[in-house]
């Protein structure tokens, strides 16, 4: 739900969701533009030979709720329900001997500027000068293709992995990317004890071609694609029983009870983000999937025609806030905080204390729940394990190898645990010019907000992902009981933690624009499923049969599905 779930829902690339779940699954790379077939890739036995091994987290406080393992390998991210008082050192010397490093990271919000005190503050604690100069995350994934263009490449860059595919990041890994195969693979790692304690899903981000090549941020092990949320005080108020919507005859019952367009009150916001999931529709973000062996296209599942049909009578039903219906998403958590509309899908980094914040500034009752899982029919639900981290920065391959080591003891410092100096350091500032302590937590100065409350140094290296909300532990407990249920329920979906990029023939293919903008417009009333058929039909005779027979060939033939 974020390393610091409060600190980190104000960044908007992770508004919608976090991904993430460990394990060492099949990972690979499909990197060539000119070939049809991948340049290289991994399977899990050669992977397992890559892959920094595991040990757990050195210093730091013990979580106050403890990771849970579930099914799948998924297990939920430690809740911490304070902050330690005694800020102990867990590296005990600065990690750099001197050196000087550039790095670029996208940046979602106002870019401090350059040398300000904090960035002073963690380069001493550093023991080295690393400049790190924040990009607009908004334009980033042509900023990189621009530098790269340009051989301005910095020696340290920070790639979101939602972008792999449009900066071709699997050649890029092989022709500029600096090999970390021989410094953390095996027990390679145990050098960066904090390195070490990043789980392996992690590193499967940053591996390309049986090699690896990328250092992880924010990994999780029980990431998910998103949640259907309540507004809990009006269900409390109103002595509704959430675990009542458990099917789509539930919804459709509550919508009509709910519903009170005279009072401005709707039952539903859109919810087509977890439709899927209480469907079992199988994750379409390849565009294809794989039964039995066998690669078919995603858009063909009856359970995405069946999530679809069923999403269109919603639509129709007048049970949706008509602002919901029209498409205006912008607009969705005031309908949320307003209680205008009862329930809404959503991503699970909504769920912490900014939202409490920012909805108790329109209802001071407002408190957000999420439904448990269920499945249309009442069965048995699934949900869908995401990868286990989007964020992965790289090294130059320009670097020396004592530049490397020192690069990856700064990254070590960067993986800190949880409420350690170091930790504090880097999310906070120095304590009494950036943060002072408010309630038994670091609380941001003037300064701090402008300063040390912009995620940098973090987007090159990072502890795991852990739940707090400061002074709300209703929030952190709630959330950790939301993603243990869903831990029991996970699955590892076809091409889970795999990198996969086609080649550059089937750019507007992968795209799936035109089915997918299509399949929205039947989620708002606007098109029929019989036009999504059709325009699936269309996508596979256009090349979309030629994508299929590629993935089965190049990726699950050789590779598998990494499940």
């Amino acid at each position: 739900m974020g390393t610091d779930s409060f600190r980190l829902s104000r960044r908007s690339f992770l508004g919608a969701a976090v991904v993430g779940v460990a394990g060492a699954p099949a990972l690979l790379s499909g990197c060539s533009s000119n070939s049809d077939a991948a340049k290289g890739g991994a399977n899990s036995k050669d992977l397992s030979a890559v892959l920094p091994q595991y040990t757990e987290a050195v210093g730091g406080p013990v979580p106050e709720i403890a990771s849970v393992a579930g099914r799948a390998s998924a297990a939920t991210d430690p809740g911490y329900l304070k902050y330690p008082t005694d800020l102990v050192k867990t590296i005990s010397s600065a990690p750099g001997s001197g050196g000087s490093y550039t790095a670029i990271t996208p940046l979602w919000g106002a870019i401090p500027r350059a040398n300000n005190p904090y960035y002073q503050a963690v380069n001493k604690a550093l023991g080295a000068n690393l400049t790190v100069r924040p990009a607009n995350g908004n334009n980033y994934a042509q900023t990189i293709p621009t530098l790269v263009a340009g051989n301005k490449l910095p020696d340290w860059l920070q790639i979101p992995t939602w972008w792999n595919a449009n900066v071709s990041v699997g050649e890029l890994a092989v022709s500029r990317f600096a090999d970390l195969t021989s410094y953390l693979s095996g027990d390679k790692v145990k050098k960066y004890p904090h390195l070490a304690a990043i789980p392996s899903g992690g590193w499967q981000a940053g591996a390309w071609q049986n090699r690896l090549y990328g250092i992880p941020s924010y990994t999780s092990q029980a990431n998910f694609a998103g949640t259907i949320f309540y507004r809990k005080d009006i269900f409390d108020a109103k002595g509704i029983d959430p675990t009542s919507i458990n099917s789509a005859d539930a919804i459709l019952a509550f919508g009509k009870e709910h519903t009170s367009a005279s009072s401005n009150v709707w039952a539903f916001d859109a919810l087509w983000l977890m439709l899927q999931q209480i469907f079992k529709v199988p994750p379409t973000g390849n565009l294809v999937t794989v039964l039995d062996g066998k690669v078919v296209s995603a858009y063909e599942s009856p359970e995405l025609e069946a999530a679809l049909a069923f999403a269109y009578k919603l639509a129709k039903s007048g049970y949706m806030h008509p602002d919901a219906v029209a498409g205006k998403e912008g607009d969705a958590n005031q309908r949320f905080y307003g209680g205008r509309a009862l329930v809404a899908a959503g991503g699970t980094g909504a769920w912490n204390l900014a939202d409490s914040l920012q909805g108790q500034a329109a209802n001071p009752k407002y408190i957000r729940g999420a439904l448990p899982l269920f499945s249309h029919d009442g069965s048995t639900p699934t949900i869908a394990l995401s990868n286990s981290a989007t964020i992965v920065s790289y090294l130059n391959k320009k670097l020396s190898a004592a530049q490397i080591e020192e690069c990856l003891s700064i990254a070590n410092y960067l993986a800190a645990p949880y409420g350690s100096a170091e930790y504090t350091l880097l999310n906070y500032g120095v304590e009494g010019v950036h943060w002072t302590r408010k309630s038994g937590y670091p609380a941001y100065t003037t300064q701090g907000t402008k300063e040390s409350n912009q995620t940098t140094f973090q987007f090159l290296c990072s502890y795991r992902n852990v739940t707090t909300n400061p002074g709300r532990d209703d929030i952190t407990r709630a959330v950790h009981a939301w993603a243990a249920n869903a831990t029991e329920h996970a699955y590892k979906p076809p091409f889970w933690n795999m990198n996969v990029n086609p080649p550059s023939r089937f750019s507007s293919i992968s795209t799936g624009t035109q089915v997918n903008d299509i399949i929205k417009e039947v989620t708002f009333g606007r098109k029929t499923v019989a036009e999504f058929k059709t325009a699936a039909a269309n996508w596979k005779s256009a090349g979309g049969q030629q994508f299929i027979d590629w993935y089965q060939k190049d990726i699950v033939d050789k590779y598998g599905t990494g499940q």
